[in-house]
């Protein structure tokens, strides 16, 4: 998947955006990000090498749906949500998914974190402007380098996108507090919320309730590194 292919796929949306370039000429063109692990990412030249997995799992874990409004104590992270998405996907929409399936379910959101523990709300994305939805291109395409993975096709991507949008219904009734009629009406979610939460029998956690950022970001590394070794496992058994 080249940068021009993904930039193709939000091409009515960056259309929508008005942008001034000649205030884009007086930008300083560098925007680097200092991760835990002191590495520094450019997020106008991302490196596949610019973070670490541990890096990944912090800045999903405090970065926030919602925008960090909750019933609970805590806000809902992104690295949560993400390990929501994967599991939804699973149980109920492709239990026969491959190890790679699965870890794109689970990096679906990586580039929240990357570009600065940033979630718009989806309405709000296309007033962004272009240089937001290039830099979120940029960053998938090393997401998918470092990790391996293909973009979906189309059928995948229909099912992640029936996924995301389950998750979605569910944390807006079940964590922000949005009735079952407003998920339809104002959040225009045709899906039914989800009654139990498919984390809380996985890891033995108190259904939706929100996880601090140390439980968030240690369950999503365990996963990715699980997933990891599988998919490399399975790559070496597809060689013989």
């Amino acid at each position: 998947m080249t940068l021009e292919h993904l930039l193709q796929q939000n091409s009515e949306i960056i259309n929508s955006c008005n942008c001034d370039e000649s205030v884009l000429t007086q930008i300083v063109h560098r925007a680097f990000v200092r991760q835990s692990s002191r590495r520094h990412l450019d997020l106008l030249n991302p490196s596949p090498s610019g973070w670490t997995d541990e890096d990944l799992a912090i800045g999903l874990s405090r970065t926030y749906r919602w925008g960090g409004h909750s019933q609970w104590a805590l806000p809902f992270s992104v690295a949560q949500h993400s390990l929501l998405v994967m599991s939804i996907y699973h149980q109920y929409l492709n239990p026969e998914a491959t190890s790679e399936q699965l870890l794109c379910e689970l990096l679906h959101d990586a580039d929240e974190a990357l570009i600065g523990g940033i979630d718009p709300i989806s309405p709000v994305k296309p007033f962004l402007g272009t240089g937001y939805f290039e830099i979120v291109a940029k960053l998938r395409c090393a997401i998918l380098q470092r990790y391996g993975i293909r973009e979906w096709c189309p059928e995948q991507y229909r099912l992640h996108k029936r996924a995301d949008h389950l998750a979605a219904a569910s944390e807006a009734v079940h964590v922000a507090g949005w009735s079952h009629e407003e998920v339809g009406q104002l959040l225009n979610i045709a899906l039914t919320p989800l009654k139990s939460d498919p984390l809380a029998k996985a890891y033995g956690c108190k259904e939706w309730e929100p996880w601090t950022p140390t439980v968030a970001a240690q369950r999503f590394l365990d996963q990715l590194q699980l997933l990891l070794q599988a998919c490399k496992a399975e790559t070496t058994a597809n060689q013989f």
